[in-house]
């Protein structure tokens, strides 16, 4: 079992998977502890990294005093993703678990690299049924409220035909602390957004049981039709926890999903950074490089394109000519001397003048030695001198 302290609390969590692999977040649902993902994530271990996360109040996660909150929730997540160097992940949010995935996506998108909304919505409940709840588990504790809860978990049949299945899950419900239980209940309770939704830009799929009661196909339909481009599907033969009921369906969706959005963010990247290197560099010597691709050295060009110029060349931290003179520069400090010659050439798209690049190569001399600016000097020298001889 592993547990980090994070947000101030301690944090029980499990990865799983193949290391390397995309990273895979799965978010559990209100009452319930990462158990619930088990057969999902024997089916997607050879595929993806997999944290799975016991929330704030639930499983072996640190319970404190509630009320809590969705933003709360969120940022134990993020927390625990900066403990675990987790810079991004897709996220699968289950219920509450959906809610959390959704404020990440909407307030922290540079985490998120794709999202599946799992029996969710961007409002789910009313108040005074929740408020109802969190008064009856107050009183009574989780065992209160068991069976009605853990009956609308499946779909009409499945306690008669998994009695031992259903008393097992029922009594992960009832062992969830009254204060976490009730904490997460005031979360949901509070939490509307649906006037943020759409401002998620990660792609999105939204699952849901067709016998799902708490958050109906046409709940979960509703909140994907907010967002742009989110797809829809529907589980059959499940209720609300569909992991449970059809983990090889929810499963292969999940897998689906993921791996066509990481496809389509990469050639994504990979035309952004074309455009990117095509307009510092120039058509020519992009044409060049182009052709002189072979399947050898066609990753590594790749890799250039998109994590060079599709990613921190594309970037709008600093301008083309704030960059030019950072490259001039570093290039100069490591005798790079064929790219010193390359980026000097790209100074007349990029803004960059000759001072510009004299006065970096100064900065070379006092901080990387005299001698590699003197070389890169005389390189930028040369490349200036034929650069005015071919614009005669």
């Amino acid at each position: 079992m592993a547990f980090v302290t994070a947000n101030g609390i301690s944090i029980h969590h499990r990865i799983e998977g193949r290391r390397g692999a995309p990273r895979l977040v799965l978010l559990n649902s209100l009452g319930s502890d990462l158990r619930i993902w088990a057969d999902v994530a024997d089916r997607l271990r050879d595929r993806f990294e997999i944290l799975l996360v016991d929330k704030r109040g639930h499983g072996l996660t640190e319970a404190t005093p509630g009320p809590y909150s969705i933003p709360l929730l969120a940022e134990d997540l993020t927390a625990l993703l900066d403990a675990l160097g987790w810079a991004k992940a897709s996220i699968v949010g289950l219920s509450i678990g959906g809610l959390i995935a959704q404020h990440v996506a909407i307030h922290a998108p540079e985490r998120v690299e794709s999202l599946v909304l799992m029996d969710t919505a961007a409002r789910i409940g009313e108040a005074q049924a929740w408020n109802d709840r969190i008064a009856a588990v107050q009183k009574s504790g989780v065992a209160a409220i068991g069976e009605a809860v853990a009956s609308r978990w499946f779909s009409e049949a499945f306690p008669a035909e998994h009695p031992a299945r259903f008393a097992a899950w029922r009594a992960m419900l009832e062992a969830t602390p009254r204060e976490g239980y009730a904490g997460a209940c005031a979360a949901v309770r509070d939490a509307d957004y649906r006037a943020e939704v759409p401002r998620i830009a990660a792609p999105v799929l939204a699952i849901v049981g067709d016998a799902d009661k708490p958050t109906s196909p046409d709940l979960v339909k509703g909140t994907a039709d907010l967002i742009s481009g989110a797809r829809f599907a529907v589980v059959d033969g499940a209720g609300h926890l569909p992991c449970l009921e059809r983990p090889a369906e929810v499963a292969a969706l999940i897998a689906d999903h993921v791996e066509a959005s990481r496809a389509a963010t990469s050639a994504t990247r990979f035309d952004a950074g074309m455009a990117v290197r095509r307009q510092v560099l120039g058509d020519a010597h992009v044409d060049r490089a182009s052709a002189a691709i072979t399947p050898f050295d066609a990753p590594f060009q790749r890799f250039i394109t998109e994590g060079a110029w599709g990613s921190v060349w594309a970037g709008d931290r600093f301008t083309r000519r704030e960059r030019s003179i950072v490259t001039i520069a570093l290039l100069a400090a490591l005798g790079q001397d064929e790219e010193v010659a390359m980026h000097v050439r790209a100074t007349r798209n990029t803004g960059a003048s000759a001072e510009d690049i004299a006065e970096a190569l100064m900065h070379v001399a006092v901080y990387a030695g005299v001698p590699a600016a003197n070389h890169a000097i005389k390189i930028a020298k040369k490349t200036y001198a034929e650069m005015e001889d071919a614009a005669r």
